[in-house]
């Protein structure tokens, strides 16, 4: 931990100072919680960068609306991952499904930068998780992109989600085995 972030204020500090009316407070929310709620919205909308900044945007509105409504019984990382699944969820009720930005997932397979066959190798596989992802169900989608990629406990998803640990842990058992049936020929 560097010393700026040590002497940086907790997210709860920053939270009663914004029920104040502190923008610069509010401001510091979004920069540190922005990129993951951002990515995480990316994902949900199937890799429409304008859909995940409208979903962002309007989920911090929201965030900046409700501060008042925030409790504090789950993380605020947790609560704003909730406003960014609500915000989707509308946004995915009202629009078509659109194309999928195939670099999303680059982060999960390392490029070989050595070897043509094995970049086109990681390049087919990235898609076919892609693809695999976009055939499950919302709420098993949304679990696995929150335990899977943004490394959610158990807790912190059905909070998210609004929905019980039981339910998230059905979604994310029956959405990881549709993947690996999905991803068996990568084995």
């Amino acid at each position: 931990m560097t010393e700026g972030e040590r002497d940086a204020p907790s997210d709860e500090a920053l939270v009663r100072a914004a029920r104040l009316g502190d923008q610069e407070a509010f401001g510091a929310i979004v920069e540190r919680h922005g990129p993951w709620m951002y990515r995480y919205a990316t994902r949900l909308v199937h890799g429409s960068h304008a859909d995940a900044a409208e979903v962002t945007q309007e989920a911090f509105v929201s965030a900046w609306r409700g501060l008042d409504r925030f409790e504090g019984r789950s993380s605020l990382r947790t609560w704003l991952f909730r406003l960014v699944h609500r915000r989707a969820v509308d946004l995915a009720r009202h629009k078509r499904a659109t194309p999928v930005d195939d670099a999303l997932l680059a982060h999960l397979v390392r490029p070989s930068t050595e070897n043509p066959l094995q970049s086109l190798l990681d390049g087919e596989l990235l898609d076919a998780l892609q693809h695999a992802l976009d055939e499950l169900p919302w709420n098993q989608r949304a679990a696995w992109l929150l335990r899977e990629v943004e490394g959610l406990s158990y807790a912190e998803i059905a909070e998210a989600l609004s929905m019980p640990v039981g339910a998230v842990r059905g979604h994310l058992h029956r959405g990881r085995r549709t993947v690996a049936e999905r991803m068996a020929r990568w084995r």
